[in-house]
């Protein structure tokens, strides 16, 4: 029968001990341990092509719009609205470089508005709405005129009907202001009656057919917004 020798019994008992406080350092769980690398579900992570497959993705940087700048479709609703190439096209895609939440049609439908509000105030005296709505110098005129008409007591009986037209004829840009030029037709009932209450003017039982030619301007370098009437015309 053979026996161990003292030295190895002690080196068989050293590699014993080791063994096991290698095992409680190495199996003891600390709660920031990573999670297995799983090939199978990497590859399923990752983008695929068509054919299902995994693809090589890199992202390229995104062309930034300059301030302003319209995008490559926003001449789409100016284009259906003014021919191309016509000049009209032209200054609407002007007005569009320079504001770019400019639209054709949105800008006639404001205009509508403006033109009845504009009209009856003019009718009624009503200076503080025609101050918001007319630059200085239209202001001024209609300021004018309607102190004249008050200065001889004479009152507007005014009663809007109606738009039945209103297009666009020109625009363009002047320097950094906007400027839109339209031909609307309407339709009102206007009298103006004398200190008496005469008529001396127009039929208040009849509806009269408008043409005017009215020409909107705005800033476009200013936080402003709003446009404003710059100049009339009465088409015959």
């Amino acid at each position: 029968m053979e026996f161990f020798d003292f030295g190895t019994i002690f080196f068989l008992i050293a590699a014993v001990v080791i063994f096991f406080q290698l095992r409680n350092v190495l199996g003891r769980r600390t709660g920031n341990e990573r999670p297995p690398f799983d090939p199978y579900t990497a590859a399923r992570n990752k983008p695929q092509d068509a054919n299902g497959k995994p693809e090589n993705v890199v992202s390229l940087p995104q062309r930034k719009r300059a301030p302003g700048e319209p995008a490559e479709d926003a001449y789409v609703a100016i284009d259906a609205f003014a021919k191309p190439g016509t000049d009209l096209n032209k200054g609407l895609r002007a007005i569009k470089d320079a504001d770019a939440s400019f639209e054709p049609k949105g800008f006639v439908e404001g205009a509508k508005m403006a033109y009845e509000m504009i009209v009856m105030a003019y009718a009624d005296g009503d200076r503080k709405t025609l101050k918001n709505l007319l630059s200085r110098e239209v202001f001024d005129g209609f300021v004018a005129a309607i102190a004249d008409r008050e200065g001889r007591s004479e009152k507007i009986q005014s009663s809007f009907v109606g738009i039945d037209k209103a297009d666009i004829v020109s625009a363009e840009m002047k320097g950094g202001e906007a400027h839109v030029t339209l031909r609307i037709v309407s339709e009102l009932i206007s009298a103006t009656r004398d200190k008496a209450g005469e008529v001396i003017d127009g039929d208040p039982e009849t509806v009269a057919e408008v043409k005017d030619v009215w020409t909107f301007a705005r800033d476009t370098r200013s936080r402003d917004p709003n446009w404003k009437l710059v100049a009339t015309e009465e088409e015959d």
